[in-house]
């Protein structure tokens, strides 16, 4: 963990906040695509494309859950979370479109 410091001490704090906030929302847009690839592959399962559009959009959601779980420790120092806090949101990266909840709810300096 002490890299993920080092490597988040080079910039503000509101600059990892702003990418913070563009994670969890790109993150959760890829899990719309990711709902879209999937009913396309149950459509046309033997189609090439269908499997193209899956793998693609597959990685990039992965790209970005990653990325999430990446900012995570570094958002507990700056927003202050407590362990429910963090547990939740680690565990909201695994729920479709819990990033965006994330994102408006916790990821706040006034919550009170």
């Amino acid at each position: 963990m002490e890299f993920l410091e080092k490597f988040f001490a080079k910039y503000t704090q509101e600059q990892v906040i702003r990418w913070f906030k563009r994670i969890c929302l790109a993150e959760a847009l890829s899990w719309f695509f990711l709902f879209s690839a999937m009913i396309w592959i149950r459509v046309d399962p033997t189609g090439i494309l269908p499997i193209v559009y899956i793998s693609t959009i597959g990685s990039i959601h992965g790209l970005f859950f990653t990325i999430y779980l990446i900012f995570l420790p570094s958002m507990r120092k700056i927003f202050v979370w407590d362990d429910e806090d963090f547990v939740f949101s680690l565990i909201s990266a695994f729920f479709p479109f819990a990033t965006i909840w994330i994102d408006k709810k916790l990821a706040r300096f006034d919550r009170e």
